[in-house]
């Protein structure tokens, strides 16, 4: 039998936040000396009340700064906590050898938040665009006892060896982007996913390989309805 670590399977579990919150704003949650996961937490936030988390992967050659803008109005307009932890490498480890020290890191981070903040157990999304949405469809769907909704962009592939849980998707990938072909990512994955009895939403658009304001603003609505 695989370790379920190898097949990206975390350890993370909801509990009472001991520690005190963090402050309004961008966060560094300082559990790591390079590319350190960051926090975003809305100024309306209670950390005493459950509050929905999203957590935002990074495309590759990436970082929180860069993808943060994707989700950042939406979570301070709407009252989410946006969590968005950085790849040790470049890129996720499941892109380059398969799950290790990012899962690890992931795995601390969610336990850091869970720590200052009282979580909502049915409001928790993974979030990414391009190497993210991969990184996404893969941990999202092996987390699923974790993770009750899955926002993927333009994501390339999916590699799942253990399933879990049942979360909402919501799918959006360009018909014109030329370095992930839609037709051998988002609509092979679609398909799987329906086929497979996964409550789906699947959104074609226009652009090429870029994550769009108008399906951050629709999925975000998804997260929150």
């Amino acid at each position: 039998m695989i370790d379920p670590h190898l097949a990206g399977r975390l350890d993370f579990q909801h509990r009472l936040p001991g520690a005190p919150p963090l402050p309004p704003g961008r966060n560094l949650l300082g559990l790591f000396e390079e590319r350190d996961a960051v926090l975003l937490v809305p100024p309306q936030i209670d950390p005493r009340r459950p509050t929905p988390l999203m957590t935002l992967f990074h495309g590759g050659g990436g970082s929180a700064t860069k993808i943060l803008p994707m989700m950042e109005r939406h979570a301070l307009e709407r009252g989410f906590l946006l969590l968005a932890p950085q790849s040790l490498f470049p890129t996720w480890d499941i892109v380059i050898a398969g799950n290790g020290p990012d899962r690890e890191r992931l795995d601390r981070a969610l336990t850091e938040v869970a720590c200052r903040f009282m979580l909502d157990p049915s409001r928790m999304a993974f979030a990414g665009h391009s190497d993210g949405g991969s990184y996404t469809l893969s941990l999202g769907l092996t987390n699923g006892h974790i993770v009750t909704h899955m926002i993927v962009s333009s994501a390339g592939f999916m590699s799942v060896q253990a399933q879990a849980g049942a979360p909402r998707i919501f799918l959006s990938h360009g018909v014109n982007d030329e370095q992930i072909p839609i037709d051998r990512s988002a609509r092979v994955h679609a398909a799987q996913l329906r086929e497979a009895g996964y409550d789906l939403t699947y959104v074609e658009h226009d652009g090429p390989h870029a994550w769009r304001e108008d399906m951050a603003e629709q999925a975000a609505a998804f997260f929150c309805a």
